[in-house]
């Protein structure tokens, strides 16, 4: 059985995923699946850069404002809403282009999801109480003595994915990284053409700090403020997000207007830098002697990516 075709947009925050994904949409008759783990809430809107509603007029967009602020949401839960939406897409004869910087959804839905061994809450709760005595530092420094692969992969600030590296190893007496690596992510019933957008790191951090004010001038701290007010609290995973957490830090008085400002410029920089990293590693998005063997496209080849494309789609 042929398998179903897509075209995935990946890369950093800022680099024009999202305007790529529209065009190519209204070229190749596609519709487009959003891989953004914090567009899939409601109400936040400005901070997230959902797209605009005369773009969803112009172009269907799948899973975003499925879910309240204060929901949970995993990466287990998008491959099924977003292999759901392939297949709705599909139906219609329509291409299905998926567009995010959330890599783990991107990889669960075109590699598989492995979600290891099942839980232990004895144990999770022993490493959360760890984590809020002796800190996430000395957690993560843990979790690289006894899964150095691991706990390369896994940023110290992450707590829940340290824990859960730690959880499976205490539990099973074997590295989650060695599982993963036996798990493989092969299964998959998609032939998906993964095109990999950035910017130069100058031109990037640029349109970063040019985003973040335009957020600001179109209202995005009375968008926090409105959520706070609606009930939504500033422990909350969703409002612990990029962007709502450091003007939640403003709203509550423990930090200055500037001062959020300013650092939600840093943190997204230092996301953009993540984003970059995971992708990187992305063995689906192969360099090419084409491109000097880069695998990244920039500004400026969009004939290229459509010949690409033309290519994957045999048209």
């Amino acid at each position: 059985m042929d398998k179903t075709k897509l075209i995935v947009i990946q890369g950093p925050t800022a680099a024009g995923k999202s305007a790529l994904a529209m065009e190519l949409s209204e070229r190749f008759g596609g519709e487009i699946i959003s891989a953004d783990s914090m567009q899939v809430y409601r109400y936040m809107d400005i901070g997230t850069a959902k797209p605009s509603l005369e773009d969803r007029k112009r172009v269907r967009h799948h899973l975003i404002d499925i879910i309240a602020p204060d929901e949970g949401y995993t990466a287990a839960r998008y491959c099924i809403d977003a292999a759901a939406a392939v297949v709705e897409i599909s139906g219609r004869k329509k291409i299905p282009i998926v567009a995010g910087g959330t890599g783990l959804y991107i990889k669960a839905l075109t590699g598989g999801l492995f979600e290891g061994p099942g839980a232990d809450a004895g144990i999770r709760d022993r490493l959360l109480t760890e984590a809020r005595e002796a800190g996430a530092i000395v957690l993560h420094q843990r979790l690289n003595s006894v899964d150095p692969e691991a706990g390369a992969k896994i940023h110290p600030n992450n707590v829940r994915r340290v824990i859960r590296a730690l959880e499976v190893y205490l539990t099973y007496k074997r590295p989650i990284s060695e599982l993963q690596n036996e798990h493989g992510f092969n299964e998959t019933p998609y032939d998906a053409l993964k095109i990999c957008l950035t910017k130069e790191r100058s031109e990037l951090y640029s349109a970063i700090d040019s985003r973040v004010d335009a957020m600001i001038e179109a209202g995005f701290v009375a968008e926090v403020r409105g959520l706070h007010e609606a009930g939504y609290s500033f422990d909350l995973k969703s409002m612990r997000g990029l962007g709502y957490k450091e003007m939640g830090l403003f709203l509550s008085g423990a930090s200055g207007f500037a001062e959020a400002v300013g650092l939600l410029k840093r943190n997204t920089r230092h996301y953009a830098k993540r984003q970059l990293t995971w992708f990187k590693k992305d063995r689906g998005c192969p360099p090419t002697p084409e491109r000097g063997n880069d695998k990244w496209f920039y500004p400026g080849m969009k004939s290229d990516i459509i010949a690409l494309v033309k290519g994957h789609l045999n048209i």
